[in-house]
């Protein structure tokens, strides 16, 4: 059997002595090794497949760590960690105690800086660049951004300072995608730069001359070289990039390695700020991926035979639950509109964008762009819904503040992915939502199976209701256990009760499933407790208070950050109220999450069934407060 060079590839200073020859072989072996293990794990594949000789390229140059190479979003950093010691951690990639799907220092010296969010690499990179020549340190400052990125704004604060920084490289991967198609005016700008032939033609027909010219042709070409920012700027009418202070180059073909190391060489040996254009194509050796990249772009495990199509609704979940009902809901309402922040599959709004596509509006990835479009949008009437993943809900707090709460503008909030999320990690949990949410007041809402959904998100689109609101929703499909309660109607409902209950063990979402199991093993122990699940999480209402005040032992159980939570709000209703029992809050301590199953992410934070039942069994074992 023919031995693959990726096998003897274990640093980046491995790659430097390949010839040419070599150098194709290896980014075919790269792709077959991702598309074999990511098939096995699930991660994300298209933005992989499109990324792989520019990385080659990009570690044949540079000099990692010395230069640092900081990826927007962190999607594309497979292969970089192919060639960074980590071959042997793809067959535990994004599962407990195996590597990240994104960057991270704390995994790897390689590793500039983490990204999980988009449009941060260009203000992380000018930031590092600055450091450097503050310290008169050596090495390049490379930020690799998708075309996607660009749709934020922050990129653009980024490039208004770079100033004078001759030690910083960006290189916009321009594969005509960020998650869903990218939408905008930059997206036709873009493809403007890369449709433009004028210049490219202009270029290889006078190359193409001078080498046949003997003696002066070859000097001539240079001295022409020297001068093709000229050339370029008569034909393209100078780039926006030029415009604020960088050298751009490019478009440059991001599958052809040799051409790609070729300039980066070139680069190098000049001062920056340089601007690099590269055009690849996500998915990229792989037909399903590249025909359907949006459906590819995280996957689970998968056969790589098969090809799903993105128009086709996926299997049922919560987003899909929501998406049709929005949909159902905007045919009898004209004022809805749905918004999203390049995630219309992710949130199941594809369902939406067919039925009413003059109300949907994909805003690229903006989300404080969305959020503040939302509340221009209900202060003339309409009724838009923000549907955002938790994780990313959170970069707009500053316009969900002071855009849409101060005036109490009449905006929906669809929040998926809330609570654990699995095999992201740290930086894809959605446990932030309910306490900066219920730190201003706003109605929150959290279904825990696809009835109450329905039920909640058509009561939260009545024309009664007035002001910001905002329903939560897990990742997935319900939980077959909860989806058997249905729906009652109620803010509040007592899914467990026992005669004589002196414990109460509440909580929401997909978590109470951990609370029953809890009490059933609690009443193994003979320990009589009741389980409560809440619908509406904030504000609270007198008649719940007045519930819960029953009971001496509380247990309040939510996959959310501890402090400003909705468990840190109940203990201080309840403490005004007079109540002086025993409350035990299990919540999230820490901002570091393994990347993981949920059942796991459960029992490393102490929601676990088993860790709440010892909880109460320890309390009830003290005695206090029970008679």
């Amino acid at each position: 059997m023919e031995s693959l060079l990726l096998d003897n590839i274990d640093q980046p200073s491995d790659l430097k002595n390949l010839d040419k020859e070599q150098v194709n072989k290896l980014c075919a072996e790269i792709r077959q090794f991702l598309l074999r293990n990511i098939s096995r794990t699930g991660g994300h594949l298209a933005s992989n497949l499109g990324a792989v000789e520019l990385t080659v390229a990009l570690h044949r140059v540079m000099t990692t760590p010395m230069d640092k190479i900081v990826f927007d979003v962190g999607h594309q950093c497979y292969t970089h960690k192919l060639l960074t010691g980590r071959r042997s951690g793809f067959a535990k990639l994004r599962q407990l105690d195996g590597i990240s799907g994104f960057p991270n220092p704390n995994e790897s010296e390689h590793d500039a800086f983490i990204a999980g969010h988009g449009n941060t690499a260009l203000s992380l990179s000018i930031g590092m660049a600055w450091a450097k020549k503050i310290r008169h340190e050596p090495g390049w400052v490379v930020a690799v951004i998708g075309d996607g990125a660009f749709t934020g704004g922050m990129v653009y604060e980024g490039m208004n300072n770079i100033g004078s920084l001759d030690n910083l490289l960006v290189i916009l991967n321009d594969n005509k995608m960020s998650i869903s198609h990218n939408v905008g005016a930059l997206a036709r700008y873009l493809t403007h730069l890369r449709t433009t032939t004028a210049y490219f033609d202009a270029k290889d027909n006078v190359r193409s001359f001078l080498d046949s010219v003997p003696v002066v042709g070859t000097p001539l070409k240079k001295a022409l070289t020297e001068g093709k920012t000229l050339l370029r700027r008569a034909m393209y009418h100078s780039t926006m990039f030029e415009d604020m202070g960088f050298q751009y180059i490019g478009p440059v073909d991001g599958h052809n390695e040799e051409e790609l190391e070729r300039t980066l060489r070139t680069i190098s040996q000049r001062p920056g700020p340089h601007f690099l254009h590269v055009v690849t194509k996500k998915g990229k050796g792989y037909q399903p991926a590249e025909m359907n990249p949006g459906n590819y772009h995280g996957v689970s495990a998968f056969d790589p035979d098969g090809m799903p199509d993105p128009e086709v609704a996926p299997k049922e979940s919560f987003s899909t639950t929501f998406g049709q009902a929005l949909a159902r809901e905007a045919a009898q309402n004209s004022r809805i509109c749905a918004i999203t922040a390049a995630m219309k599959y992710g949130t199941g709004l594809q369902f939406f964008s067919h039925s009413a596509p003059e109300r949907f509006f994909d805003v690229g990835m903006a989300e404080q762009h969305a959020v503040t479009f939302a509340a221009g949008l209900a202060s003339q009437g309409m009724l838009p819904v923000v549907c955002i993943y938790s994780t990313f809900l959170q970069r707009s707090y500053d316009q969900i503040l002071h855009d849409v709460n101060l005036l109490q503008e009449n905006v929906v909030f669809a929040i998926d992915r809330a609570g654990f999320v699995p095999a992201d990690g740290e930086t894809h949990q959605g446990v932030y939502d309910p306490a900066f949410l219920s730190q201003i007041g706003m109605p929150l809402y959290a279904p825990s199976n696809y009835a109450e959904l329905t039920y909640w998100l058509h009561e939260l689109l009545k024309d009664g209701c007035r002001g910001p609101r905002a329903i939560r929703y897990p990742r997935g499909g319900e939980n077959a256990r909860l989806a058997q309660y249905g729906c009652s109607g109620q803010d509040y409902d007592f899914l467990h009760r026992t005669e004589g209950a002196q414990a109460v063990l509440i909580s929401y979402a997909d978590e109470m499933d951990d609370i029953l199991t809890a009490c059933e093993k609690l009443t193994k122990h003979r320990i009589n407790c009741d389980a409560l699940k809440l619908v509406k999480l904030f504000p609270f209402t007198e008649k719940m208070i007045e519930a819960v005040k029953d009971y001496k032992i509380v247990l309040f159980a939510e996959e959310c950050v501890e402090w400003g939570s909705i468990g840190e709000h109940l203990a201080y209703c309840l403490q005004q109220a007079g109540w002086n029992g025993t409350f035990l809050h299990a919540a999230v301590h820490t901002a570091n999450l393994p990347h993981a199953t949920v059942p796991q992410i459960k029992q490393v934070t102490g929601l676990d069934a088993d860790t709440l039942a010892q909880q109460v069994m320890d309390a009830w074992m003290k005695g206090e407060n029970i008679s």
